[in-house]
């Protein structure tokens, strides 16, 4: 049952000791990775460079808890490459044998690992979306942003890029109300299953996953 509009919210799960306990996991386990993955990054940013120049790394600006600002990281998997108009060619044209392998291993993903070492996400929680999308949210969706962004998540291990846009913000929002250090586990635990059996990279028909326009809205509107 949903609270009514004039009745206080409960306190968020992710809260108090408890997200204490998560946030002091996070950069442990993401301090950990970045050692043991160093001999892949090297490599996988080896091959970029080769395959793709400089830079290596892919930046943007994403919103993270509460919608604030922050540079996520990723490997580099698209040419910048741009038509005759000068506007960048569509997703599919300009993505390269070398990023489509690092997409379906989520090798790409790997350099997030700083961005957990710095709080700035954590290993479990909603992915970062674009900026632009923060307008287009209903206040319900909104709520992914209550809690740190993560590297995977619920919506990730349920489908990821093979559902719609309203489905993955409604198991975000499932994962903010639900929240535990157990079902973080078990989403790292499922986690390691989709990516060895590569799953749900992308959805039937697109390279990449379609922008987001708003609930019930098609890259076609305005």
């Amino acid at each position: 049952m949903k609270p009514s509009s004039d009745e206080p919210r409960a306190p968020p799960r992710q809260s108090g000791a408890a997200l204490l306990v998560k946030q002091g996991l996070d950069r442990l386990a993401a301090l950990v990775g970045l050692l043991l993955a160093s001999p892949l990054l090297l490599m996988s940013a080896v091959v970029v460079r080769a395959t793709m120049g400089s830079p290596v790394l892919f930046s943007q600006e994403r919103p993270g808890l509460h919608g604030r600002p922050f540079r996520v990281l990723k490997f580099r998997t698209m040419w910048e490459a741009v038509g005759p108009s000068g506007v960048p060619l569509p997703d599919a044209e300009r993505m390269t044998r070398v990023g489509r392998m690092l997409r379906a291993t989520s090798i790409d993903e790997l350099p997030q690992l700083w961005n957990v070492f710095r709080g700035e996400i954590s290993l479990v929680g909603p992915r970062p979306l674009l900026m632009r999308y923060l307008s287009r949210y209903t206040p319900e969706q909104a709520r992914r942003h209550d809690v740190l962004p993560g590297v995977t998540g619920w919506a990730q291990v349920n489908g990821r890029n093979a559902i719609s846009w309203e489905e993955k913000f409604a198991l975000d929002v499932w994962y903010v109300d639900h929240w535990t250090l157990a079902l973080d586990l078990k989403i790292l635990a499922m986690t390691v299953g989709k990516v060895l059996t590569r799953s749900g990279v992308s959805r039937d028909g697109h390279a990449t996953t379609p922008e987001f326009m708003g609930s019930g809205k098609t890259e076609g509107d305005k």
